[in-house]
């Protein structure tokens, strides 16, 4: 067994000066007049989010806030791996490992540990408790800097949950790039891994035979066509040419930033108002972890890693899931039907939200939180 070392988040004091120093500085790029979100990041709400960063948001009060959660920092394989370990307080908690993707982090599931650790706390049912583990995906974060693609990952997950924490078996969840990890883990660890639940599970990506598709995945094969070509260039990019635009991303606090941003508000249903969703805190916070540690350019690089690996046919993450799932779709997700759902996972639960996003722990995590317990529950 490998013992983990206790972590605490401590930047230094010039890297925060450094910081300020970049904001104060930023050659602000001109606007199309009232372009709102059509152009991109709105220009309107990133200058009011840097002028909040700049004079009113509090970096070592978000440290402070995050070292109350119990963190450490263990090595699998030759890397680093930081993570959350959060006892349940019920009778006989199944261990739950989380997932985050990109360009959110471990900090997606800030608001839900404290409900899935103690259900009492948002009125559920307090015997349908877990233990929380939470890593930081590596190349993101607190985690080494070095990119892998799902399949890896996948394999310091198990590693993780058993030879570092002794369970012999357990449960996971995810989004976004987590979903790909979290069905990585579920096909290459079937003994291990009881049960999944996803946010989304897998998108067309040209390889599918469309004449053998129902009506609905066919409409839906059509919308994330048209999502593509209006969205999707970030991914193609991050695919392809990471290092191109890495340069740029790491060294302007506004350009990643307005990276990102964007990406919040795309997936959160495009909202009029961005703070409707997540607070500034919030928002500047999932930044400030990128910007610390340097990994905008690993995170990034993780999509081309995917990207070699699916060409070359070799995904574990690609194929069909056999343990049970449980499926939410929120609303802010493109709206795959059950027919694409159940081809690409064994559905044993598919629940079409009325609220949250594509980061659904952190904007809705109430009822996050009690779709995990209530499928996680059901399987035994």
């Amino acid at each position: 067994m490998k013992t983990p070392t206790p972590f605490k988040i401590e930047v230094p004091n010039e890297v925060l000066t450094d910081l300020s120093t970049r904001l104060k500085q930023t050659r602000w790029t001109d606007a199309p007049e009232s372009s709102g979100w059509n152009f991109g990041t709105n220009p309107a709400y990133l200058r009011e989010l840097v002028h909040y960063w700049q004079n009113q948001y509090d970096w070592r009060a978000q440290e402070a806030a995050l070292n109350k959660l119990p963190q450490f920092k263990v090595t699998i394989d030759g890397v680093s791996i930081h993570f959350i370990h959060a006892k349940g307080k019920g009778k006989n908690p199944k261990p739950l490992i989380l997932t985050h993707g990109w360009p959110d982090s471990f900090y997606r599931f800030y608001k839900v540990i404290p409900m899935l650790t103690d259900p009492a706390s948002y009125g559920g049912n307090p015997d349908e408790s877990f233990d929380v583990v939470v890593p930081s995906v590596p190349g993101f974060g607190f985690s080494d800097k070095v990119a892998h693609n799902s399949d890896a990952t996948a394999v310091l997950w198990a590693k993780l949950m058993t030879e570092v924490l002794g369970y012999t078996s357990f449960v996971a969840a995810g989004g976004d790039v987590g979903s790909t990890i979290t069905k990585s883990l579920a096909n290459q660890f079937p003994s291990l891994v009881k049960a999944i639940h996803l946010t989304d599970v897998g998108y067309p990506n040209g390889s599918e035979d469309w004449s053998t598709m129902t009506a609905p995945e066919q409409e839906f094969g059509q919308f994330i066509q048209r999502w593509f070509f209006s969205e999707g260039a970030f991914s193609l990019l991050q695919a392809t040419k990471p290092q191109t635009v890495g340069y740029g991303l790491n060294d302007s606090p506004v350009g990643l930033a307005s990276w990102m941003v964007e990406k919040f508000h795309g997936w959160s249903g495009s909202p009029e108002n961005l703070d409707d969703h997540f607070t500034k805190d919030e928002i500047i916070t999932n930044v400030m972890i990128y910007w610390v540690t340097q990994t905008i350019n690993t995170s990034i690089r993780t999509y081309a890693l995917e990207a070699q690996a699916a060409w070359s046919g070799g995904l574990k993450s690609n194929q069909k899931v056999d343990v049970p799932t449980g499926v939410s779709l929120f609303p802010g997700e493109a709206p795959f039907p059950m027919e694409w759902v159940n081809r690409k996972v064994n559905t044993k639960r598919f629940n079409k939200m009325t609220t949250g996003g594509h980061f659904a722990a952190l904007d809705a995590p109430q009822v996050f939180s009690k779709e995990l317990a209530d499928f996680f529950y059901s399987e035994g």
